[in-house]
């Protein structure tokens, strides 16, 4: 399973997701998270299970829900208080979220 999450520069995210990575160990889920930069939605959106995007660049939503749409990638916003706090836990139940409503569709 791969979660991408994608920011301006794919900077800003590596705290957080070393957050998730660590909760993910903890609740022993085999899963690989990473960061990247939004512009960069090309070369990841087919091989990520699910996409999470920084609410900073909330602004690109248009452009990059339709990419990963195309791609029947799921897609969301990460919830701007689980980001701004750097919450590994909420943000990674989103995305398991995320995952598991797209598979019941």
């Amino acid at each position: 399973m791969k979660i991408t999450l994608l920011c301006a520069l794919g900077m800003s995210t590596s705290l957080l997701v070393e957050r998730m990575k660590k909760v993910a160990n903890e609740r022993e889920i085999n899963v690989e998270i990473e960061a990247y930069s939004a512009d960069d939605i090309d070369k990841h959106v087919e091989t990520a299970n699910v996409i999470l995007l920084g609410p900073q660049i909330r602004y690109k939503k248009n452009e990059l829900f339709k990419k990963a749409k195309a791609a029947n990638t799921p897609i969301e916003i990460i919830d701007m208080r689980a980001y701004g706090s750097t919450d590994g836990e909420k943000v990674l139940d989103q995305a398991l979220d995320l995952m598991n409503y797209t598979r019941e569709e």
